[in-house]
């Protein structure tokens, strides 16, 4: 039905043009003609005054609604035959309706189609307009430079309210308005349209047009005063260094390092082991163990190999000293001494905010330093989310960072392991110790694993975790913990009765929340919820202050810490010149369970959510010549695009190596290219990178010119005699 509308208005608005193609009413609306019917309209007027007025009017109206040239020449008429006053008057509401109903007519003909092609971009260009969308349009009224019928064009594209259109278009148009109208009254003088706008004209509009953003950023300052109001007297008059950096994890580093890279002197407070997080207790070590954890499991399934399979010979205490000495391996990256030789400062020691521009560091070798900076950087990262479980810390519980010292000591694994959380981190470490010994059982408490990923991945993934013997619990709530005679339990919601389930070690991995305590955060207003609010360019309540990484997420990756860092150490050294915006619309991220998932921009569920049509392309690894001869055939890359278009809209990749297949797609899409440029990229073979181009020409057969096609089976036919 709406489809059938838009046609209606659309054949509505073909046939008013092809009628003045015909007519060609233009021939009247030139100066020239208005000049010598002057005196004919105004006689018209004296007689018709009602009739007259209402006519001019709605031609005004339809002009301006169909985008038709020569609304400028009405506008003197209006001049001409009412004068300034009446003729300011009845013109500027005419040219405001007017220009609604054209923009209502874009919205109507044109918005949904453009919406379905462009829905992520449309959906970005719509915050902007509900945020500032009025001083645009206010300050494009003002330009005579801009036509105006393609502003009603545009912004009928747009989420911006009808009502709001038609009174910033009212206050907008009036000044050139008047102009005009002012012009008509002199028509005599009038030589040409051009005429009118002389340079001190324009000149006049353009300080019109920039009015409303020196208001904004007048408006700015106002807030920017009021925020520091409190701290008006602890703003040092010079400042020590130009950034201080709170936090040595991926995204303090980061920052860090390019602070230094661009001569800036700058300061690196760090309370623990330099490289966070991700070097001690994230990335690294569970990288280390998934992959011992894979060499187990070859050995059992060695005979997929054609060798003699046999049960490996575990030695877990060698397994995590292995993990450790990875750690010690890559700790030079992220030293004092690397640091140190870059450029940056570097004090081992707690940080407290003082005032937004003072940080005192109580050091780790006694005494405290004061370090003033114009801007503070903060990348305190994140701890793990425990649960208010009755009885847990009575049970005992490990999580994600504290599970390396306990287990270190351990000579077996633990024998009865239950992980709590199906999420990334949850599912990698359940696998990874299933693999070496422990029998695991997985609780979540949502309908499924791996909750943000794809679901045909996810499902994927179980099927592989339950053929390890690990037990897959779902919609499962954890009700409280025990200790009794046979150790420690943990209770949950099992259907309408309770399921009692043993453990040696409970794992939590239920999440990260950002780290906010202890740092003077409170005191200075920048905690909420427990959470450091930013914006767009990664500034906290003090502009001077950002904050970035796990402690603002809102993707809590390495990748993503580093990619926010780059953005807030330019904007915090250079903002008062260029500031940039973070976007997330190309991250990828992955999850290092056996099969791997990897993926980027939206899934199907996402773009379902959305309501962005799509379409989805599958191509399945067990069809892949590599994967057939890696003996690592489960998995598939699927990729969304645009109905009809080679433009990817999100990829995911599930297969033993699918991490490493992931950057293809991130480039392309980064940089804008589509499927075909993917097909006619030679791959080497066999590789599973293959599998890219394979699913680029699943693509292209789906897409495949039938009607040319058709034509070219004759043409050869034809050459048969």
């Amino acid at each position: 039905m709406n489809r059938t509308r838009q046609l209606t208005a659309l054949a509505l608005v073909v046939l008013v043009v092809a009628v003045s193609l015909v007519y060609d009413p233009l021939q009247y609306l030139n100066l020239q003609h208005l000049k010598q019917s002057q005196a004919q309209l105004r006689a018209q007027l004296a007689l018709h005054p009602g009739a007259f007025t209402a006519a001019y009017f709605a031609l005004y109206v339809g002009v301006t609604a169909l985008s038709y040239p020569g609304a400028a020449l009405l506008t003197l008429a209006g001049g001409a035959v009412f004068g300034f006053g009446w003729g300011l008057l009845i013109v500027s509401f005419a040219s405001s309706i007017g220009a609604t109903l054209a923009f209502t007519l874009a919205r109507f003909v044109l918005r949904g189609e453009i919406e379905k092609r462009f829905g992520a971009r449309v959906a970005e260009f719509n915050r902007g307009i509900e945020k500032d969308g009025a001083s645009y349009l206010f300050a494009l009224r003002l330009l005579p430079l801009v036509p105006f019928f393609v502003i009603n064009l545009v912004m009928g594209l747009t989420r911006m309210r009808a009502r709001t259109f038609y009174w910033v278009s009212q206050l907008g148009m009036l000044p050139g308005t008047a102009v005009y109208v002012n012009a008509g009254t002199q028509l005599a003088g009038i030589d040409s349209l051009q005429g009118l706008l002389s340079p001190a004209l324009i000149g006049s509009f353009v300080l019109l047009a920039v009015f409303p953003f020196l208001m904004r950023q007048a408006m700015e300052a106002l807030r920017r005063r009021k925020v520091y109001a409190r701290w008006r007297h602890a703003r040092p008059r010079r400042f020590d260094r130009n950034i201080v950096v709170v936090g040595a994890g991926a995204g303090g580093l980061v920052t860090a390092y390019i602070a230094a890279a661009v001569k800036a002197r700058v300061t690196l407070v760090e309370a623990g082991p330099m490289g966070g997080d991700c070097l001690h207790h994230g990335c690294v070590p569970s990288k280390a163990l998934i992959r011992s954890a894979a060499l187990a499991q070859q050995i059992r399934n060695a005979d997929t190999w054609g060798l003699q399979a046999a049960e490996p010979r575990l030695r877990f205490a060698d397994v995590m000293r292995r993990v450790e000495t990875v750690i010690r391996t890559i700790e030079p990256h992220d030293s004092v001494e690397r640091y140190t030789e870059l450029g940056v400062e570097v004090l081992q020691g707690y940080a407290t905010l003082r005032n937004p521009w003072t940080v005192e560091v109580a050091l780790a070798g006694g005494g405290t330093r004061e370090l003033t900076a114009r801007s503070i950087v903060l990348a305190t990262g994140a701890d793990p989310v425990v649960p208010p479980l009755p009885g847990l810390q009575d049970a005992g519980y490990v999580t994600s960072d504290t599970l390396w010292a306990r287990f270190a000591g351990y000579e077996a694994a633990p024998r009865r392991l239950v992980v709590l959380g199906g999420g990334p981190i949850g599912c990698e470490l359940a696998q990874a110790f299933a693999r070496l010994g422990s029998g695991v059982t997985v609780i979540e408490a949502g309908p499924r694993i791996l909750p943000r990923d794809d679901a045909d991945a996810a499902a994927v993934v179980l099927a592989a975790l339950q053929a390890e013997g690990i037990e897959v619990l779902t919609e499962r709530r954890a009700l409280r913990c025990e200790r009794g005679a046979d150790g420690s339990a943990i209770v949950v919601q099992d259907g309408d009765a309770e399921r009692r389930i043993p453990y040696d070690e409970l794992i939590c991995a239920i999440g990260r929340a950002p780290r906010v305590t202890g740092y003077g955060l409170e005191d200075l207003g920048l905690v909420k919820d427990r959470k450091v609010e930013t914006d767009g360019y990664l500034r906290t309540l003090y502009p001077n202050i950002y904050a970035v990484g796990d402690l603002v997420g809102p993707y809590r990756f390495t990748h993503a810490a580093s990619h926010q860092a780059w953005h807030a150490a330019v904007n915090a050294l250079f903002g008062g010149l260029r500031r940039f915006k973070v976007d997330y619309s190309v991250l990828p991220w992955c999850t290092f369970t056996d099969p791997q998932v990897a993926q980027v921009g939206l899934t199907e569920a996402q773009a379902r959510e959305q309501a962005l049509p799509h379409e989805v392309t599958r191509f399945d690894l067990d069809e892949l010549d590599r994967a057939i001869a890696d003996g690592e055939r489960s998995g598939f890359v699927k990729v969304l695009t645009a109905p009809g278009k080679d433009r990817i809209l999100g990829v995911t990749i599930v297969g033993a190596h699918a991490s490493e297949m992931l950057p293809e797609y991130v480039l392309a899409m980064k940089h804008g290219l589509g499927l075909n440029k993917i097909l006619g990229t030679i791959h080497a073979y066999p590789t599973l990178g293959e599998a890219n181009k394979y699913a680029a020409g699943a693509w292209k057969r789906a897409h495949q010119p039938h009607r040319l096609l058709e034509w070219v089976r004759r043409y050869h036919d034809r050459m048969r005699g």
